[in-house]
């Protein structure tokens, strides 16, 4: 196990079977303070059983200690390769990190830190190495998607923790190699174990502040919820939460919990190469469509009937004027950003969210004024799809409601057949409304249209890119007229085509 102690690392291996191991017994007594650490227990499917081959695997990166373990099969980091066979990842042009054991696993590790070090020569920030970092994993398993079990954790210093898997089972075996996290949370209360009868009461040893995100190779309790990562998913921790949009990332950083180092000058914020502030990107959009509108002579708000400075106001929106909207709802609103980005043009506005974990930090922000947990189809949905059971006290809920403005910022991309959402939201969706949100787009040539018939692609990092035209014609079929798009090119391709992130208004 290692563990960071501030900006070092405090490591505790052994060979030996953890029953039979004097550290164990060592480490049982020892008193550990962290707010960042990993553990493994090896299978020793590569390599043999030596020291030099236990994880977590420990190196310098940008003056940061770096921290690996890994459970799975890497095809392109067999041990019966060579090391010389080893590919390079990303920009890399040499193995400036090299592995000292016999495992797949640290020569991942090295790969990865080798083509981190040759893309950047300053400090980068959270959403530039979780951007990075998404696509040197697709890079991983790339033409061996079937053969490679890729299931990691990769510690970046005192607060950083990635997690990365691509499940599946060794032949011959029945057992799943995946991962999954559940995060504890005030009230605490007893967590009984699933291999054994023993409980662990949190509630002696927390404090009403605590939060703590547990990532395990399977479920380790009987009691708790617990989330599978889906294939190809990475996802970043910080503060016992679990990130995986590039503005949470960037909030994360701003907070001052991002990388640090002593010897690395951090990246400066105008040479980063991608932008990721989709919540104000989208607002600024949804901003000049109003404008647009009010250009048109459209009817004042009731409360701006009287305002002196009512005409100026029809004709110019910004973040400073008067709320247009009554009434809106941000689907998927994560901790918060969009919701602060869209506060100040609505009047009351409703945050929904799968994870109530997050809907606990939006709650903080107080920038709603109702908070809902739930899945953004179910709360949308009148009645439960054919065959299907919901236990969703939210389910169907804003289906009574009516709306001016409804918003989605990166939440379309794990939503595979978006026509049901925008049937339900047509439902809601007041007369001259506006329905904005991001997706994930990739073009076709006619010649490929033909050949590939599903209007969407399951992409390596567990997001979903669909047809740009497709999308368009499904909000006609459902009375929306598109006032709005951009698009601008991602840093990732899906089998050869370059993926755009696209913003998309439209209104009934």
């Amino acid at each position: 196990m290692a563990l960071y102690e501030g900006h070092g690392v405090r490591t505790f291996l052994d060979s030996q079977p953890a029953a039979q191991s004097k550290v164990a017994a060592f480490v049982e007594s020892y008193p550990i303070q962290t707010l960042n650490m990993m553990a493994h227990i090896r299978y020793a499917t590569q390599g043999e059983v030596s020291l030099e081959n236990v994880h977590p695997f420990q190196r310098e990166l940008w003056g940061i200690n770096f921290l690996f373990c890994h459970n799975g099969e890497v095809p392109k980091y067999s041990d019966e390769k060579p090391y010389g066979e080893y590919p390079l990842l990303g920009r890399s042009i040499e193995k400036y990190y090299k592995p000292i054991g016999k495992t797949d696993s640290e020569a991942t590790f090295c790969a990865l830190l080798n083509a981190l070090r040759a893309e950047f020569t300053e400090l980068p920030t959270l959403p530039l190495l979780y951007e990075t970092l998404q696509r040197l994993c697709a890079q991983i398993v790339e033409n061996d998607e079937s053969s490679t079990i890729l299931n990691f954790l990769l510690g970046c210093g005192q607060y950083t923790l990635f997690a990365y898997s691509w499940p599946g089972s060794r032949p011959g075996s029945k057992v799943w190699n995946g991962l999954y996290y559940t995060v504890r949370k005030p009230p605490f209360a007893k967590a009984h174990l699933s291999d054994t009868d023993y409980a662990v009461d949190f509630s002696q040893c927390t404090s009403s502040d605590d939060r703590v995100a547990v990532i395990a190779t399977k479920p380790l309790t009987t009691n708790e919820k617990w989330r599978e990562f889906k294939r190809g998913e990475l996802l970043m921790f910080d503060n016992g939460l679990a990130f995986s949009e590039l503005y949470d990332c960037d909030e994360v950083e701003r907070q001052g919990r991002g990388l640090f180092s002593n010897s690395m000058d951090r990246i400066r914020q105008n040479q980063q190469q991608i932008c990721y502030d989709t919540p104000q990107q989208l607002r600024m959009l949804v901003n000049k469509e109003i404008s647009r509108k009010r250009g048109e002579s459209l009817p004042l708000l009731e409360e701006e009937q009287n305002d002196p400075a009512a005409e100026t106001l029809n004709t110019s929106i910004t973040d400073d004027s008067p709320p247009w909207a009554k009434s809106g709802a941000d689907l998927g609103c994560g901790g918060g950003c969009s919701g602060v980005a869209f506060r100040s043009c609505v009047q009351h506005m409703i945050g929904v969210d799968l994870s109530p974990e997050m809907v606990d930090k939006a709650k903080k922000r107080g920038c709603y004024d109702e908070l809902l947990v739930g899945n953004v189809e179910c709360v949308l949905r009148k009645h439960p799809k054919e065959g299907k059971i919901c236990t969703n006290k939210n389910h169907g809920v804003l289906t009574h409601r009516s709306f001016d403005l409804i918003f989605a910022c990166n939440v379309f991309v794990y939503i595979k057949d978006l026509r049901n959402v925008f049937e339900d939201v047509r439902r809601i969706l007041n007369e001259g409304g506006i329905f904005a949100f991001s997706a994930e787009i990739f073009e076709l040539d006619q010649e490929e249209e033909e050949v590939e018939e599903e209007p969407w692609a399951l992409q390596s990092c567990a997001r979903y890119v669909h047809k740009k035209h497709w999308l368009e014609e499904s909000a006609k079929d459902f009375g929306f007229k598109i006032k709005a798009f951009e698009a601008s090119q991602l840093r990732r391709k899906h089998n050869g085509r370059e993926v755009h992130n696209a913003l998309f208004v439209l209104m009934v």
